[in-house]
């Protein structure tokens, strides 16, 4: 937890370097599998990258695994302009999917707004919103 709090790690391999140069021997399925236990996410920064953080707030496992859920399940298109991102859902869904935006907690959304098969959202930057257009296409893959 402390190289985390003090590194920016944007990779399980480099966790696993962090931790041998610390002293620390592991294998990536074991830090894989911590990563999970100790709820360590994944934070957009400022700069368009990723690293990982402890949870901001704890959601439920069985809450946040069925928004997500949800949201691979209703997200049919998504893209960006500048730093406003506009997902389409299947009708009657977006609330579903703008839910899971926002349990997300993720500082870079400034908000979100549904209607009945569209979400928007707000990025706090331009960079902000394409990373994120990133991580929706590899989540729908």
């Amino acid at each position: 937890m402390e190289i985390i709090s003090t590194t920016n790690v944007e990779t399980q391999e480099q966790l696993l370097q962090e931790l041998q140069v610390a002293g620390f021997v592991s294998t990536q399925a074991t830090i894989s599998r911590d990563i999970k236990e100790l709820r360590i996410v994944k934070e957009l920064t400022s700069f368009g990258t990723y690293r990982y953080t402890t949870a901001a707030r704890e959601v439920p496992t069985t809450f946040s695994g069925r928004l997500n859920t949800i949201f691979r399940e209703c997200v049919t298109s998504f893209d960006y302009a500048q730093n406003i991102i506009v997902i389409h859902t299947l009708p009657g869904l977006a609330n579903a999917a703008a839910s899971a935006m926002d349990a997300m907690n993720m500082s870079v959304v400034l908000g979100t707004i549904a209607g009945d098969d569209t979400v928007f959202i707000v990025m706090r930057d331009n960079n902000s919103a394409a990373a994120f257009c990133g991580e929706i296409k590899s989540l729908l893959a």
